[in-house]
């Protein structure tokens, strides 16, 4: 029995959910800044809205590192606990942040 396996499409999917996923924190990065900077910005909302920005930066370069992973072999690396604990906090802390925005 070969112990081989063919991961198939499975790295495509991957790859494809990476991209949804910094896609949405672009999104809300975006409304982060317009909000905080719409009818008067006070000291809070900038910062909110900065930290929201330094978040999507972090969750991009986590993401482009696991997608050029994913793309450069036949068959990738799993995904280090450290980087998948890191993506999970930026993406949280996003949306903590959106949140705190719009309330």
């Amino acid at each position: 029995m070969s112990t081989d396996r063919d991961p198939g499409l499975q790295p495509e999917r991957t790859r494809l959910a990476w991209r949804r996923t910094t896609l949405s924190g672009t999104v809300v990065a975006v409304l982060a800044a317009r909000t905080a900077l719409h009818g008067g910005a006070n000291p809070p909302a900038i910062l909110a809205a900065a930290l929201c920005c330094v978040l999507w930066l972090a969750l991009l370069r986590i993401a482009h590192g696991r997608i050029t992973t994913l793309a450069a072999a036949h068959r990738p690396l799993t995904l280090t606990p450290p980087h998948a604990a890191a993506a999970a906090l930026c993406t949280v802390a996003i949306a903590v942040c959106g949140a705190f925005l719009v309330l």
